[in-house]
């Protein structure tokens, strides 16, 4: 008997890619739970995401080929593996999230994809996807576009100019850890430096129609980094870059090439708790005005799995406390174990109206709050 094997149609096509999607995390995870992924009814990813003016709505996330000529060793999709692949088509891609908009389903479009022969190969049908929903549909609405390392400047800025978002993903803390995961790319030439360039596009005044946000993803674990070496690329993507946001994916043990650092280093829960741990970190450099250098660490650079970051800062610094909540700024209040940006809005607006005197006057106590009491003095 003869078998025919025939060629994926685009539900077989989603299918497949939407099972691949699991290992492209890029802003998969997020602090608090509503931030996390859920699979459609059809096994599509549906991303939840945060509107600029509040509320969330969903976000449709499609990859774009699980076809990939890189060999990041952390990735079970990457070019020396025996898988399934597939690629969609532009005119098809659109006409799929054209769908689910129109049905509501959806109010934005994530595109990523595995590398199709070369970086700017991939970019022209990425961009082609963004250039059409723009052109043709007269879709004004979000669009998130991946930037694929190695891409020229020319395929970067029509990225730029097309999307609401982009993001390219750092993967590991610097170039020696990036050789361990990936002989082929060049953690300068095919990162650093276009990384770089969207910074500058971004900030240029009036050079676009939209305001871009940039955004970045380390890998964690893979290549046996310390978190004080990721910690310290925050900083720098932060406050030199202006990132607009960093977002951290632990490495799936058991995906990748054995003999990556990463699989001898910890179990699966430790690799979820550290990447919780960063997040964590990551709000306290981005809400609360903390500098890589307060940041705590144990003897091997590690953050404690067992506790906050923020309350680990507390208690080595008992010369900060207790903090005069009817006295306090700002930034100070920040600092208080259990106090969030909503509570000391709370605690500002409060005080103008009248003197605190206990937690009552804050608001319904909770975990939260009983924590902040052992630091303040009304």
């Amino acid at each position: 008997m003869t078998a025919i094997i025939t060629q994926p149609d685009t539900f077989e096509k989603l299918r497949i890619l939407s099972a691949d999607a699991q290992y492209d995390l890029a802003c998969a995870c997020g602090s608090v739970k509503d931030e996390h992924r859920r699979r459609g009814g059809d096994g599509k990813w549906i991303y939840p995401v945060t509107l600029p003016e509040g509320g969330r709505a969903s976000l449709f996330k499609i990859l774009l080929s699980n076809v990939c000529g890189n060999d990041c060793k952390y990735c079970p999709l990457r070019y020396d593996q025996d898988i399934r692949r597939c690629t969609l088509q532009v005119e098809e891609t659109v006409r799929v999230f054209w769908e689910y908009y129109t049905q509501g389903k959806v109010f934005g479009l994530f595109i990523s994809s595995g590398v199709i022969g070369t970086p700017d190969a991939t970019m022209e049908r990425i961009n082609a996807i963004a250039r059409l929903l723009r052109c043709r549909y007269r879709f004004g609405g979000y669009i998130h576009l991946k930037i694929i390392p190695g891409a020229s400047p020319a395929a970067i800025e029509e990225a730029v100019r097309l999307a609401s978002a982009v993001s390219l993903n750092i993967e590991t803390p610097g170039a020696e850890f990036l050789a361990k995961v990936s002989a082929q790319k060049n953690f300068l030439r095919d990162i650093i430096e276009p990384i770089k360039r969207i910074s500058q596009l971004v900030q240029e005044p009036n050079a676009f129609r939209r305001h871009v946000h940039q955004t970045t993803q380390f890998i964690v674990g893979a290549a046996g980094e310390s978190d004080r070496r990721i910690v310290r690329y925050m900083e720098g993507l932060y406050r030199r870059l202006r990132m607009h946001r960093v977002y951290f994916s632990a490495y799936q043990g058991g995906l990748g090439d054995p003999a990556l650092p990463g699989e001898r280093i910890a179990s699966g829960h430790d690799r979820l708790t550290r990447e919780h741990r960063l997040y964590q970190v990551d709000f306290l450099m981005r809400k609360y005005g903390f500098h890589d250098a307060e940041i705590p660490f144990d003897a091997k650079d590690r953050l404690p799995l067992d506790k906050d970051p923020k309350e680990v800062w507390a208690q080595l610094h008992p010369e900060f406390f207790p903090v005069d909540i009817n006295r306090a700024d700002r930034e100070t209040l920040l600092r208080v174990p259990g106090l969030g940006p909503v509570t000391v809005r709370t605690i500002l607006k409060r005080r103008r109206q009248k003197r605190l005197t206990d937690l009552t006057d804050i608001g319904k106590p909770n975990k939260l709050l009983s924590k902040a009491a052992r630091y303040l003095t009304f």
